[in-house]
């Protein structure tokens, strides 16, 4: 379990992560979303120990992370630039792992680059930036980490690998109760791989769900009355955002569904329909209260 409490960071005279709380869970895909320069990818330098914080605790299985070699040997980091030592080829990378990560194993290297037709004898920085994150991810699951945390992951990855990728971490985290914490803008990218979703905006959590209750708890709804609205309609709902498409108006609202159908139904609508939501539109709908530019997380 990753416990993070009352963190601050700051550079100069930018708070990048304030006064932060946040769990996630052993097991989790936690996706962590936000415009660039919403602190996401500080918040991630924290959790894996590469920052110190200024103020507040960041602990790992209750213990500290920064300067904890213990730790630091349970947790991958795959940054949105992918590190490697210069002039290495990808197998001198996986023997450099290897000598660091007690948990190394190397059968699942050599079927990982099987799985992605790796040359491990060139030079990694020979390879294009999609091969490159390609070359991170086998290093990465080859370690076979507690914790995989992961900064604009699908970046340069092409439809095929995406799956791929998605693939192997949702393996990993039901076969060994991985952690994994992923940063992005693109709420699309993220959407069928978390169970958990913040969304950062200036260095604070603006808003923080399981997936499943975000969506089960936002709701678009079309319906169409036989003349005017109803006060009592419109009184009694929830409502986040409304518009008049010619006689049949768009609602969106908060609220369980049971709820609201019974609500609409008793005020005998002439047409009415609950419409799924995408992730991305609840973020758009919930985050307009405060004026944020969802445009930027969108991709």
């Amino acid at each position: 379990m990753i416990k993070i409490r009352n963190v601050r960071k700051s550079f100069e005279n930018l708070e990048a992560v304030e006064n932060m709380n946040l769990t996630v869970n052993k097991g989790s895909i936690y996706g962590l979303l936000g415009s660039n320069g919403a602190g996401k990818t500080t918040l991630l330098k924290l959790i894996g120990g590469i920052y110190v914080q200024d103020d507040g605790a960041i602990m790992i299985d209750d213990q500290s992370v920064y300067e904890n070699t213990d730790i630091k040997q349970r947790v991958f980091f795959i940054q949105d630039i992918p590190y490697f030592l210069p002039q290495y080829t990808v197998k001198q990378m996986a023997q450099f792992y290897e000598s660091i990560y007690p948990t190394w194993d190397q059968n699942r290297f050599e079927e990982l680059v099987k799985t992605f037709n790796m040359d491990i004898h060139k030079k990694v920085h020979k390879f294009s930036k999609g091969i490159q994150r390609q070359a991170a991810f086998i290093l990465g699951l080859s370690t076979k980490p507690e914790v995989l945390i992961l900064d604009e992951p699908m970046d340069g990855l092409d439809p095929v690998m995406r799956k791929k990728v998605k693939g192997l971490l949702i393996e990993d985290v039901a076969e060994r109760e991985m952690t994994v914490l992923i940063s992005s803008h693109n709420l699309r990218e993220v959407e069928d791989l978390c169970d958990h979703v913040a969304i950062m905006h200036k260095g604070k959590i603006m808003i923080e769900k399981e997936l499943d209750d975000l969506k089960s708890d936002t709701h678009k709804i079309q319906v169409a009355f036989n003349g005017s609205i109803p006060s009592e309609f419109i009184k009694h709902m929830k409502i986040l955002h409304q518009e008049k498409r010619g006689s049949v108006l768009l609602f969106i609202v908060n609220g369980k569904e049971e709820e609201i159908t019974a609500h609409i139904k008793k005020f005998n609508p002439i047409i009415f329909d609950i419409l799924p939501l995408t992730l991305e539109e609840i973020f758009i709908y919930e985050m307009g209260d405060v004026g944020y530019a969802v445009e930027n997380i969108l991709g």
